[in-house]
């Protein structure tokens, strides 16, 4: 089995990813843990990469709560070397690199991308497969948008499964 590239995030209605100060913990007023689709994500997952602003938000806490463990990548500009938390894989270089190293790590199973700058990078690159997007009902008016790529071509996806304010797509181009 070869792992997929999935984007996973959790938005606002209103389409951010943070708040104006970077802060996620609007994302757990929904009651009842993860959706159906959630679960398969993180029973699939083999290896989790992210980008720094999103460990400088969560700090050490670990992806899904704690419900998955494996590699964590963190995606930096800085020198991986200065690693500041030792349980994460700090990596560098061309975003290509660093998505093939992650599906690597993450052993046939799938690589999960989340926050701001990486999926966007990978997604640009062609190597994201699908996206996986939990709406949380909160609008948040300002913030850090899901997706924010001025000058682009539209992406197109197809719709997967939709399950409540659940989405899976694939992406087709």
């Amino acid at each position: 089995m070869t792992g997929r590239v999935i984007w996973h995030m959790t938005m606002s209605l209103d389409g951010f990813i943070a708040d104006r100060d970077g802060a996620v913990d609007w994302m757990f007023l929904a009651d009842g843990g993860p959706s159906g689709l959630g679960a398969e994500v993180i029973a699939t997952t083999g290896a989790f990469l992210c980008g720094g602003k999103r460990v400088e938000t969560v700090g050490e806490n670990r992806p899904y709560g704690g419900a998955w463990t494996g590699p964590i990548l963190i995606y930096t500009r800085k020198d991986p070397a200065t690693n500041p938390i030792p349980e994460f894989t700090y990596v560098s270089g061309d975003i290509r690199d660093v998505v093939a190293g992650g599906l690597a790590d993450a052993g046939g199973k799938n690589l999960v991308v989340t926050g701001g700058a990486v999926p966007r990078l990978a997604l640009e690159a062609g190597l994201v497969d699908e996206i996986v997007l939990h709406i949380t009902p909160v609008l948040l008016g300002e913030g850090i948008r899901f997706y924010d790529s001025p000058g682009v071509q539209p992406t197109r996806l197809k719709v997967l499964t939709a399950e409540g304010l659940n989405f899976r797509f694939e992406v087709l181009n």
